[in-house]
């Protein structure tokens, strides 16, 4: 007799196929949020403000235009959290990528102050509202279909794959950017900007093609089998898991120093230092390829060893190497600037790499995708969008560079601490079951690759990936 195959068993995982994806996706969808964060700093305020406001205020009414964009990233999180862990991941990415793609050719179309007045501003508000929607549920559910579709051993390396789409979307709209430095400025002012905005619509034709040849990951699979999906995901998280939310939200403020390097200093090194816009951008584009290398390091790394201490290791550094990279920009020399933008990027990049999978282990499967999101885009709300107008803020009422320095290395530390609170909390060993994934194993039992791990006992790589008990 034929063996009929179990209801609740999840299709075989395609996860190389479904790690490309996540990072397609994810670099399209960063593409069109850091062109954002580069036009803030060299063309908004001049094209969306009046021409006789002050310039240090006209930078600074920019970024927030740019924190406005991470105002609206915790809604989308919610939104699209409540999708993907009640429809499916997959339904999720398709629509934050649709969503992500016309805000930003919108931005390319908007007229400017002169045109339209006030409401130019008004219209780039609500326009980069939207992308902080999508990229607000983008992510979590990148990181989600590579990592749930991967061998549990290696589910943080797999996750990495959405995180490179960071430094590829930020190289890939610093690099737009670069070349368009050689027209005019003139030129690049009235219509060179957009060109980079414009380009977002074929990227996303692109993208599309490829989610929606993308499979449900297997851990949403087996949810929707055994019908184990709740009816508001958020309200779950908020009841049940809010200490693992406000830890993991709190492990997340060093990634923001990315914005300490791009967004800001991109502003300071050619407005107040006096770096041509070509010559930053160039050294901003050797630090992203330093980034895209170092994070599956760090993934690579993490997966290694007790996770507590391999944060130590990548953190520690970081504290003080940000402050000095600030310092080697202000000695105005070129080689110098490089060195220490690269070596500060060393360590915050192996921790990105490394730390949505690692977040990813921390929430059961069916309330996953809203606790993540939820925990990134809280940390983006309050640190992120914010990083680069408290930069700007301290430099306007100081005058110098220190205060900005001191406070980029106290992300640091902010990170390490909950990092090591949470992983103390929730299990620090990759080749161990999390606490929420022990507690799905244990209704699941041993199907769909997850199994649950004897009392006392560290749970060991097994058939097809699988976690299983030491024996």
């Amino acid at each position: 007799m034929n063996r009929q195959p179990s209801p609740t068993a999840a299709p075989q995982p395609r996860p190389g196929r479904a790690a490309l994806a996540a990072f397609v996706g994810t670099t399209i969808e960063w593409y069109d949020f850091y062109i954002y964060g580069t036009a803030a700093a060299l063309v908004f305020g001049k094209v969306f403000f009046s021409s006789t406001m002050d310039p240090g205020v006209a930078t600074l009414l920019a970024f927030v235009t740019f924190w406005a964009g991470f105002a609206a990233r915790p809604l989308g999180g919610i939104v699209f959290g409540h999708l993907g862990d009640r429809v499916g991941r997959k339904t999720a990415l398709v629509i934050t990528l649709v969503m992500m793609g016309l805000a930003t050719t919108g931005i390319g179309l908007l007229p400017g102050y002169a045109q339209i007045g006030v409401w130019a501003p008004a219209g780039l508000v609500v326009l980069r509202v939207l992308q902080g929607i999508a990229v607000g549920g983008e992510w979590g559910g990148a990181v989600l279909i590579a990592s749930e579709n991967a061998p549990k051993h290696r589910s943080i390396l797999y996750a990495a794959f959405a995180q490179q789409g960071s430094p590829t979307g930020n190289l890939l709209a610093t690099a737009a950017f670069f070349a368009l430095s050689a027209l005019p400025t003139p030129s690049f002012l009235m219509w060179g900007w957009r060109i980079p905005f414009l380009l977002s619509a074929v990227l996303v034709i692109i993208g599309m093609v490829i989610r929606l040849r993308l499979e449900e990951s297997a851990d949403m699979q087996r949810v929707l089998a055994r019908k184990r999906t709740v009816k508001l995901p958020l309200r779950d998280v908020v009841r049940d898991h809010w200490v693992v939310v406000l830890l993991a939200a709190g492990t997340l403020p060093v990634i923001n120093v990315t914005y300490f390097r791009s967004t800001f200093a991109l502003s300071w090194a050619t407005k107040t230092l006096g770096y041509a816009q070509g010559t930053f951008l160039g050294i901003l584009s050797i630090s992203l390829v330093v980034q895209f290398l170092m994070q599956p390091v760090g993934a690579w790394f993490v997966s290694k060893v007790d996770m507590r201490r391999a944060m130590c290791w990548i953190l520690i550094p970081e504290i003080v190497l940000m402050p000095v990279m600030f310092h080697a920009l202000a000695t105005r020399s070129y080689w110098v600037a490089v060195a220490g933008m690269c070596i500060s990027t060393i360590p915050s990049a192996m921790f990105y790499g490394a730390v949505g999978g690692v977040l990813a282990r921390v929430f059961p499967a069916n309330i996953r995708y809203t606790g993540l999101s939820l925990a990134y885009q809280l940390s983006a709300l309050v640190v992120g969008g914010g990083t680069p107008v408290l930069a700007q803020a301290i430099l306007n009422a100081t005058g110098s560079i220190v205060g900005v320095a001191v406070a980029s290395g106290l992300y640091a530390f902010v990170s390490l601490v909950c990092m090591l609170v949470l992983l103390n909390r929730t299990g620090y060993r990759a080749d161990e079951l999390s606490t929420a994934e022990r507690s799905d194993a244990a209704e699941w039992g041993t199907e769909g690759g997850s199994a649950e791990p004897a009392a006392g006992g560290s749970a060991q790589p097994g058939e097809g990936g699988a976690l299983k008990p030491a024996g």
